[in-house]
């Protein structure tokens, strides 16, 4: 099982990153590949490419914002393997976040 995600909070700094390490976390508990790009107050890291979104099964976006790129998940969107939740629900109960994704 492969999850691409994106992280972003409202100002960029604390939920964005702890978002991060939630879902890393629980899809390397899962033995899930996983890759989580970040867009913060440090700009774009670990940014994915459309290849690694395209490969991957699922698309987790825990954001609060907007953020760049969002076209890039129009397919997943459109095959349902895509879930939008906030920074905070990821943060609260990152098991329960990755249940619903993997039940789409």
């Amino acid at each position: 099982m492969k999850v691409v995600a994106v992280c972003a909070c409202t100002v960029g700094i604390a939920h964005t990153y702890m978002a991060q390490k939630a879902i890393e976390e629980e899809c390397a508990r899962r033995g899930f590949d996983y890759k989580v790009e970040t867009q913060g107050g440090m700009g774009i890291d670990n940014e994915l490419d459309e290849d690694e979104i395209a490969d991957a099964d699922y698309a987790l976006l825990a954001i609060d914002v907007g953020i760049e790129g969002d076209e890039r998940f129009d397919d997943k969107r459109d095959e349902g393997k895509c879930l939008t939740v906030g920074s905070a629900d990821v943060i609260a109960d990152a098991k329960k976040v990755i249940d619903e994704l993997i039940a789409l």
